[in-house]
């Protein structure tokens, strides 16, 4: 006869590391998204409504991971609490699935397991016999067979990892908008865009920076303030108290997304007015801003 064993440990080990890559990957992509999720979020942009290719979502996670000193402290602080909060969530569920799901008139399994868990059985004994006689716990014993201990401990595990994966990107992500809101930090290039003539109701002629450009037939829906809020200050001016230097954000499905940036002294709630430009349809403008400008 021949010995199958080693083929089947093969077979296990491949299956195993498949798992744990597939795993991974669900996690790099998570993290990915609800990164750029929240640093264009800051900036009033959806990421539902932008391109970006889907390899691409893989690599933003070094950003939020060792992108610089105080990601990495918080990457291994998050490590540190979720291990702790993952034991201690493990080994609270256990005596709670165990009191709720097993018959009262059943004996826990082992002497050492009753001692351990008598103080939590006395105080859930008096809500358990009658959860115990309803049909609701009828269900839970049932749909709890179908599920093996060491599935239950391995979706703990999973929630767990999921919740620190969000709120690191969604901190990272946020930390890394307000770093690139502020002039003096921002790592996003100069803006400049050169465009025909009478085809955007925004912008400074070359030949006279200082005349308005007309607005005959030019229409508007939303608050005109935001309007009149960028209107006359297009031109870059860092001599300024206060420098006005126009960045771009993104260029994305034929958009221009740009704004200028903030003094370092801005309020920490205050987050820059972007403008949306057509490139494709010239003339067409939007501007988003989480508020109306004072």
């Amino acid at each position: 006869m021949f010995n199958n064993q080693p083929s089947q440990d093969n077979t296990e080990i491949v299956g195993t590391l498949a798992s744990i890559l597939g795993l991974l990957a669900i996690f790099l992509y998570f993290t990915g998204w609800i990164y750029r999720w929240a640093y264009f979020g800051y900036f009033q942009l959806e990421l539902t409504q932008l391109s970006f290719p889907f390899r691409s979502f893989f690599f933003v996670p070094i950003q939020v991971f060792v992108g610089n000193g105080s990601a990495f402290t918080k990457t291994i602080l998050a490590l540190f609490l979720v291990a702790t909060t993952i034991k201690i969530t493990l080994w609270f569920v256990e005596p709670l699935t165990v009191a709720f799901i097993l018959p009262l008139s059943e004996p826990l399994n082992g002497v050492s397991r009753r001692r351990k868990w008598q103080t939590v059985k006395y105080f859930l004994r008096k809500y358990a016999k009658t959860f115990h006689q309803c049909s609701v716990s009828k269900f839970v014993r049932e749909s709890a067979t179908l599920i093996p201990v060491s599935l239950r401990k391995d979706l703990i595990i999973v929630i767990w990892l999921l919740i620190v994966l969000f709120w690191l990107a969604r901190s990272q992500g946020w930390d890394d908008a307000r770093r690139d809101a502020i002039n003096e930090t921002s790592t996003l290039p100069v803006f400049t865009y050169i465009f025909p003539k009478d085809k955007l109701v925004l912008g400074r002629d070359l030949d006279d920076i200082f005349t308005n450009p007309s607005l005959k037939n030019s229409r508007f829906i939303g608050d005109l303030s935001l309007f009149e809020y960028i209107r006359g200050f297009e031109d870059n001016d860092p001599t300024l108290k206060e420098p006005r230097i126009w960045r771009l954000l993104l260029e994305n499905n034929d958009i221009i997304y740009c704004f200028f940036g903030l003094d370092k002294n801005a309020d920490k709630k205050q987050v820059p007015a972007v403008l949306a430009i057509k490139t494709y349809n010239q003339g067409q403008v939007m501007i988003l801003a989480p508020s109306i400008p004072k």
